[in-house]
């Protein structure tokens, strides 16, 4: 006769605690900031580049990247510098070159 194996018992699970949870908060839509979508006049310098009307500070950006991409402005080796043509001179304080960083500094000075 085969004897027969008993099957290990496995200990007993505890319970899991069960934690209370409290109800997730709803999320409201997100505003943009009042300041930054108020239009601003841009002068004529920085009109040549991203048009005359007014328009909010974000959009003068987004297109004054769309000219600097479109001309290819951007350093190939040190992406952070963008190279200044003619307007962009004169936008930049008669600078060749300038960071991405301070672009933002020149352009503002011409939008009112």
């Amino acid at each position: 006769m085969a004897a027969k194996k008993k099957a290990a018992k496995k200990p007993a699970k505890k319970a899991a605690k069960k934690v209370a949870k409290k109800p997730a908060k709803k999320k409201s839509a997100r505003k943009p900031n009042a300041a930054f979508m108020k239009p601003v006049q841009p002068d004529a310098i920085l009109a040549a580049v991203v048009g005359e009307k007014p328009q909010p500070r974000t959009e003068i950006m987004k297109k004054t990247w769309v000219y600097i991409k479109k001309n290819n402005l951007q350093d190939k080796k040190n992406r952070r510098q963008i190279n200044a043509d003619d307007k962009l001179k004169a936008l930049f304080g008669g600078k060749a070159f300038v960071t991405m960083f301070e672009m933002t500094k020149y352009i503002f000075k011409h939008a009112k």
